[in-house]
């Protein structure tokens, strides 16, 4: 009959979290080890929670108790803390699904275009419901878009590369990425992020990232 399990953290503040069964029979697991060691104590020693295709912060680190359940447990940090603050003083019902996300990683934030001419934009796209399924990029704020190359391979639930040429002018320019995965789901603007989730909420931030290009050549971070 169980249809939740409950994770319960070691740390001081007693960090749970609820994942629904279906999702913890897939493809989630108890981790004791990374990149052929012990688990370091920073990353949750002795054991940690995986589950792939939710927010890190569901990973519970130094977990110390699993409990099966029939509903949700609702604990403090799923009522509390990681929602979202609605305009009405409501708060959305917490989600843990890491929906699809990009960001552009070349050119971005500190970098510097030396000169004008051809520069290969490359970056990171994945979604906690499944593949990756296209990645649009802007060189005009949003403007007008063209689809990116993927690189395989093109895994469910993991990091995909993505790349597109640019020839920059030296005038400046705003870059962005897109995000659409097998579902459908489309990478939200802040304004339609917004929308859904309210103006106070820290959490849940998959809006799309904006570079903006100077003509002197630096790169910021900018938001659109």
């Amino acid at each position: 009959k169980g249809k939740y399990i409950l994770a319960e953290g070691a740390d001081g503040s007693g960090m749970t979290r609820t994942i629904a069964m279906e999702r913890a029979l897939d493809d989630a697991l108890v981790a004791y080890g990374m990149n052929g060691e012990m688990l370091r104590p920073e990353n949750g020693y002795p054991l940690r929670l995986v589950v792939p295709g939710v927010q890190g912060v569901s990973w519970v680190k130094w977990l110390r108790r699993i409990e099966v359940g029939d509903q949700p447990y609702g604990t403090k940090d799923e009522t509390s803390h990681y929602v979202d603050l609605m305009p009405d003083g409501m708060l959305r019902q917490y989600t843990s699904i890491q929906e699809a996300k990009s960001v552009i990683t070349s050119p971005s934030g500190g970098q510097v275009l030396l000169n004008k001419g051809f520069y290969n934009v490359t970056g990171l796209a994945w979604s906690g419901r499944g593949r990756i399924r296209k990645v649009d990029v802007s060189f005009d704020g949003g403007k007008n878009w063209r689809t990116a190359r993927l690189e395989n391979p093109v895994l469910p639930k993991a990091l995909t590369r993505f790349n597109i040429d640019w020839v920059w002018d030296g005038s400046p320019a705003i870059l962005q990425s897109r995000a659409v995965d097998e579902t459908g789901y489309v990478q939200p603007t802040y304004a339609q992020l917004r929308a859904v989730r309210g103006t106070r909420s820290i959490y849940h931030n998959n809006a799309i990232q904006s570079w903006q290009v100077a003509a002197s050549g630096d790169v910021a971070n900018v938001q659109v």
